[in-house]
């Protein structure tokens, strides 16, 4: 039988890692992940894991352990925050042109300069065109769930998952979370088939240099050249997304929780305007709409679960009825508007649809953003939609602009 426990989230994290028989950890500590590392070296010393736990220098030497451990087989877990992610960005590369299942939680944190140990998501949504498939949590029970899905989803399609979770908003924030029954996510979870087999009797070269064409191997056999792998790697990426939909559903028929696939809806059904965000932000939406309810505004909550890869479909499909749309971030990709933004006005591009988008940057260091501030937003956008006034940039929400 499943149990209730209080617990925070990188707590959550570390559980799953455990439910999950990972059997190589390497992390490096970073606020706000330092705790899931402390957590997970506890469980190895204590028994608790029977897994490695390599101790290395850095965040780029954590993510190389755990590329060379998943490629002779074992199933490896990391994670980071912030700068920590961003000294990884070679090996994140490398690890989806290796097409190995690596699940690595990304602990939310604003990234330096200026230095800031507190949230907001500039960290992973910079890391978006590295090949690795991307999934936002809004709550510590999302967490360990999300955790365990990412492994099946992780080997199914031989790419690496980051699961992103808000630095201290949930790292740090005690809630309940039930916890499954280790035997039925094994049932759930088949063991790690690697594609790369390293013996010594079969001795060969990983990750050769490869030539812009197809050339034949010492064997005769013509191989991809660089673009063929290029295009293989996107191949994998969209077909995870029936993979996590499917995922998703067989999950929530085993352990009864839905995480809600791509994108998940709230009061979705006669909403005229959206609210729309990642993580916990989409969360704190769902308060948000039920305050716009109150006053006669039909407000729903569309929640982008999945970043990498886009929903396209979904986003099309859930926005299709919607009058109005505030993308609310936490991030921004400098020079233009939140990248969240600009997928989803690219997924809505040639479908017809005629309805204003507007973006608000908010949260961006920890800064606190609250319903009502949210709803406010809602209200001024759309005061401004009716009268006709056109918005050609982002705003910045509860931050002095002057």
């Amino acid at each position: 039988m499943p149990e209730v426990q209080i617990m925070t989230g990188n707590a959550a994290a570390a559980q799953a890692a455990v439910l999950c028989d990972v059997q190589v950890v390497a992390a490096y500590p970073i606020t706000p992940q330092s705790q899931l590392a402390e957590i997970l070296s506890q469980y190895i010393e204590g028994g608790k894991l029977k897994a490695e736990y390599v101790r290395v220098e850095g965040e780029h030497s954590a993510l190389t352990v755990c590329i060379s451990a998943s490629t002779v087989g074992a199933r490896v877990f990391t994670a980071t925050s912030a700068n920590g992610l961003l000294y990884m960005h070679e090996q994140l590369h490398w690890a989806a042109g290796s097409r190995l299942p690596i699940v690595m939680c990304c602990v939310n944190r604003g990234v330096g300069a200026p230095w800031t140990i507190f949230n907001d998501q500039q960290d992973s949504v910079s890391q978006r065109d590295t090949g690795w498939i991307q999934i936002y949590c809004r709550n510590n029970q999302e967490i360990l769930d999300t955790i365990i899905q990412a492994y099946r989803i992780a080997e199914a399609v031989y790419c690496p998952v980051m699961v992103a979770y808000d630095g201290f908003v949930l790292s740090h924030t005690m809630m309940p979370v039930e916890i499954p029954d280790a035997a039925s996510v094994r049932e759930f979870l088949p063991p790690y088939r690697p594609h790369t087999v390293v013996s010594p009797e079969d001795p060969r070269t990983l990750n050769a240099v490869l030539f812009p064409w197809r050339r034949a191997n010492a064997q005769g056999v013509v191989c991809d050249g660089y673009m063929e792998m290029r295009h293989k790697l996107q191949a994998a990426l969209e077909r995870a997304l029936d993979v996590i939909r499917e995922t998703n559903d067989l999950y929530a028929a085993r352990f009864g929780r839905d995480c809600g696939g791509l994108v998940w809806e709230y009061r979705m059904e006669d909403a005229e305007v959206v609210l729309t965000a990642m993580g916990s932000l989409a969360s704190e939406a769902t308060v948000a709409a039920d305050l716009l309810r109150e006053e006669g505004i039909r407000a729903g909550v569309a929640g982008i679960r999945v970043f990498r890869p886009f929903p396209a479909d979904d986003v099309r499909r859930v926005f299709r009825k919607a009058a109005a749309v505030c993308c609310f971030e936490k991030a921004i990709s400098y020079g233009y508007e939140g990248a969240l933004c600009t997928e989803i006005k690219g997924a809505l591009y040639g479908t017809g649809v005629s309805f204003p988008i507007h973006n608000y940057i908010c949260g961006l260091g920890g800064r606190d953003v609250k319903a009502s501030e949210l709803a406010q937003a809602v209200r001024e956008s759309l005061t401004d939609m009716a009268a006709g006034r056109v918005r050609t940039r982002a705003m910045w929400l509860n931050c002095v602009t002057e």
